[in-house]
């Protein structure tokens, strides 16, 4: 499906350009049950867990305001499994970032938004196990 294609031309201008910010790639596409990480990488600080969002030109809703409560929670629990399949990273500082691609690669416009949300902004009654 395009939408699919268009995706990973997305995430792959992303981790592009976080790479050149000064990012290292830890992991891409990581998926486990009811959930995905789009990318994963390390920075100065700790873990950077980057969800990306691709939108066309002129869409009604950006890519940030598309990313919803119940899609933060699967990133939280997808990042929860992450965790437990990477013991050496369960104690490093833990970022949750937005990258939004807005428009057709290679001309698309790319913008990092740095911890869009934490795990208790939207921690169900169990809050964040790890």
């Amino acid at each position: 499906a395009a939408h699919l294609v268009r995706g990973d031309a997305a995430e792959q201008l992303a981790c592009e350009y976080l790479v050149a910010r000064g990012l290292r790639v830890l992991a891409r596409n990581f998926r486990c049950t009811g959930g995905e990480l789009d990318l994963v990488l390390a920075d100065a600080t700790g873990l950077v867990i980057v969800e990306v969002r691709c939108r066309a030109d002129g869409a009604a809703v950006d890519g940030l305001a598309s990313l919803g409560r119940d899609k933060c929670r699967r990133i939280i629990h997808a990042t929860e499994f992450f965790l437990l399949a990477h013991p050496p990273l369960a104690g490093v500082p833990l970022r949750f970032d937005v990258v939004t691609v807005t428009g057709a690669p290679p001309a698309a416009d790319v913008a990092w938004f740095r911890a869009v949300f934490t795990a208790d902004d939207v921690a169900g009654p169990r809050g964040f196990r790890v």
